[in-house]
């Protein structure tokens, strides 16, 4: 695998190295001993599917808060996708930065995306279906979002929002919920803020 670091530490585009013949190719798409090689959490503790009906169907901005914060390896298993990642490390120099990647059944590519990051796309295909092995169970609790269209973000998406779910529809601006958005993600939560 070729592991492609990108301007937010931690986060890597990843790429196979497929290995032909007549047959076709074979490649690894997982390693856990290349993820601890390139200081990525190798844990998978859900894997999940999703299938996207229309193309400009947007998912996200998901994200979740610390003790249950969450990896993610996307890709697209069948059409393509814009996936965009947001940085909310509130220590990190790049928080609120974001990155898009384009994931396509073609290219094989993945995305990993680091705790306490914002993760959504928009499929560019009908019939799209995207798989993400991710590090942490669903704690509901622990679940948070950004709108999607917030102007403080700057994210750009390539089509019109054709379908989305009330819920990412509703998520919250950061100017509402900036502080506890900070609060929640922080590295260090001390047992008095937590309690």
């Amino acid at each position: 695998m070729i592991f492609t670091e990108t301007k937010l530490a931690g986060a890597f585009i990843i790429d196979i190295e497929p290995r032909d013949d007549s047959r076709g190719f074979f490649a690894r798409a997982f390693c856990q001993r290349e993820f601890t090689e390139h200081r990525l959490k190798p844990l998978i503790a859900q894997s999940n599917i999703a299938f996207n009906k229309r193309k400009g169907t947007l998912r996200g901005m998901h994200f979740q808060c610390p003790p249950a914060a969450e990896t993610k390896l996307v890709r697209a298993t069948r059409g393509s996708i814009l996936d965009i990642i947001v940085d909310l490390r509130p220590e990190s120099p790049t928080y609120l930065e974001h990155i898009a990647v384009e994931l396509t059944a073609d290219n094989y590519r993945a995305l990993y995306v680091p705790e306490r990051f914002g993760h959504g796309y928009q499929v560019l295909e009908d019939a799209t279906e995207t798989s993400y092995q991710v590090g942490e169970f669903y704690t509901p609790n622990a679940e948070g979002g950004l709108r999607y269209s917030d102007e403080r973000l700057g994210l750009t998406w390539p089509l019109a929002v054709a379908e989305i779910s009330p819920k990412d529809a509703a998520w919250p601006l950061l100017r509402d919920f900036e502080p506890e958005l900070r609060r929640r993600m922080a590295l260090a939560v001390t047992r008095a803020s937590a309690a």
